[in-house]
């Protein structure tokens, strides 16, 4: 009964999505990156580049998504509403979550499958699909931390970006072999999501499964659990009950 619950909440929030603008919006960002990286020529460049541009997109667009979500909900004070459901919060977080999760894992496989009939890119389709629901699940949870702390769409953004730019620069750097050089610097970044991220994605494109693979999906795996049960979940109620003006 309680799974049928689920679903049916999972549904409504990918209608949710859709009503929002966030699947025509996912789906313009998923050509402009198609654009963006078709009339690359070099093999070598692509096959950088290409990983790249799905782990922003597991991401940065992950956590922007489920923040317009909660920005929009809130702007139509359906918060009010939610209290006074028999839905726990556990469901609307997870209901929230899962329907992000299967909206951008879509998205970016839709990418990766164009490349892969016009540009030849070989994939490895389950090690990539468990990469991107992993990574995805994680900034998705990360997602509403942002939202709980941000005052509007705007500041959540900059807060985003901010995020970005501390923990996901070090790791680009390191990926491109620009600064933080060595093998040594990739394990010391693996406790960053980021750097998970770009190690599970990258597998998924045919790197070799070592340590560091193991490493970046308990890391991913562990956060998102303690995160969710130690502060998303019991922060929920007290953001919602502010949100409602309850």
């Amino acid at each position: 009964m309680k799974s049928n619950h689920l679903w049916t909440l999972i549904k409504g929030e990918l209608q949710r999505l859709n009503k929002y603008g966030v699947t025509t919006i996912s789906f313009i960002v998923a050509v402009m990156w198609f654009f963006l990286l078709y009339f690359i020529d070099d093999a070598g460049l692509l096959s950088q580049l290409l990983p790249m541009v799905i782990v922003i997109d597991a991401s940065m667009m992950s956590v922007i998504f489920i923040g317009a979500v909660m920005f929009f909900e809130k702007t139509e004070s359906t918060f009010s509403t939610m209290l006074v459901t028999p839905v726990s919060n556990r469901d609307l977080i997870l209901s929230k979550t899962i329907a992000n999760t299967i909206h951008t894992v879509l998205s970016s496989l839709l990418i990766i499958v164009v490349f892969y009939f016009v540009r030849d890119v070989q994939i490895n389709w389950l090690l990539i699909i468990l990469a991107l629901v992993i990574s995805v699940l994680f900034h998705s949870l990360l997602g509403f931390v942002f939202s709980f702390h941000g005052k509007d769409f705007t500041s959540m953004l900059v807060g985003v970006m901010t995020y970005m730019f501390i923990f996901a620069t070090p790791s680009i750097l390191n990926t491109f072999n620009v600064v933080f050089k060595g093998e040594v610097w990739e394990y010391i970044f693996l406790i960053l999501p980021t750097q998970a991220t770009i190690k599970l994605i990258e597998v998924g494109f045919g790197a070799p499964i070592e340590a560091k693979f193991y490493i970046s999906l308990t890391v991913l795996v562990l956060m998102g659990t303690l995160g969710y049960f130690f502060y998303i979940l019991p922060k929920f109620k007290e953001y919602a009950v502010k949100q409602s003006g309850v």
